[in-house]
């Protein structure tokens, strides 16, 4: 059992027939982001000349090949497998979280049993995911956020929203938060943002970092406190509470 280790425990379950090759790079330097990938395996038919663009990225990154031949025309084995061994590894106790890597609506009732059980679940895969699956994860990631291993395709890949879309969110947060005064702390913030909305991540606005969007909405105020800790505040509340102390 070590679920309590220092640095979390993930296994990686790729679907590799909803998952493309060109992002495994990236996959798992956005996996180390959250803990080690300590269990990596790729599920799919590997006789089928389409899985083949995965031979370098399972020996560049250890990946364990799951082979699951369609026995059924139009059925699909290996869902069904990484299903199984995600259970197995669950209950195994040994681990911190899941990565499920696919765009398939099928996995959502997976990642909601394994957060029932206390797993942190992330998933990855292409916008298209269905809503369902993407806040059925504790955190949900775009391929197209994390950038492609192919010269030329990462630029059509992330095409970004303008910083102004994520206002309406924020505030949401914010107002979650809301203390007297109206300033909440950026680190709380973030966390209330992932959690109303998994799919949250400041990269599909072009910009790196929570600050550097909160900034670019023009909607909020920005200071550090004592501990140099960013606080933010709505700019409408700010204007609100002056008027309110002038009355």
């Amino acid at each position: 059992m070590i679920r309590n280790r220092k640095t979390p425990a993930f296994a990686v379950l790729i679907d590799a027939d909803n998952a493309s090759a060109r992002h495994a790079d990236a996959i798992f330097e956005e996996v180390a982001t959250f803990g080690e990938a300590m269990i990596r395996r790729i599920y799919g038919n590997f006789a089928d000349d389409r899985l083949q663009s995965w031979d370098k990225a399972v020996q560049a990154h250890a990946i364990l090949q799951q082979q699951q031949r369609n026995n059924t025309t139009g059925k699909n084995a290996s869902d069904i497998a990484l299903v199984i061994d995600a259970m197995d590894l669950l209950y195994k106790g040994t681990l911190n979280g899941v990565c499920i890597v696919s765009s398939d609506s099928d996995f959502t009732r997976l990642a909601q049993r394994l957060r029932e059980e206390g797993l942190t679940v992330i998933g990855i895969g292409e916008k298209k995911a269905p809503e369902a699956f993407r806040k059925a994860c504790n955190r949900f990631i775009y391929v197209e956020n994390i950038g492609s291993t192919v010269p030329g395709e990462a630029e059509a890949e992330t095409k970004k929203e303008a910083p102004s879309k994520a206002t309406p969110l924020v505030h949401r947060a914010m107002n979650a938060l809301d203390d007297e005064d109206g300033w909440v702390k950026l680190g709380a913030l973030g966390s209330k943002l992932h959690e109303l909305a998994p799919d949250f991540d400041t990269r599909s606005f072009g910009h790196a970092k929570l600050s550097a969007l909160v900034k670019a909405t023009s909607a909020f105020d920005m200071k550090r406190d004592a501990s140099t800790h960013y606080l933010v505040r709505a700019k409408a509340r700010q204007k609100t509470t002056n008027k309110a102390k002038k009355a």
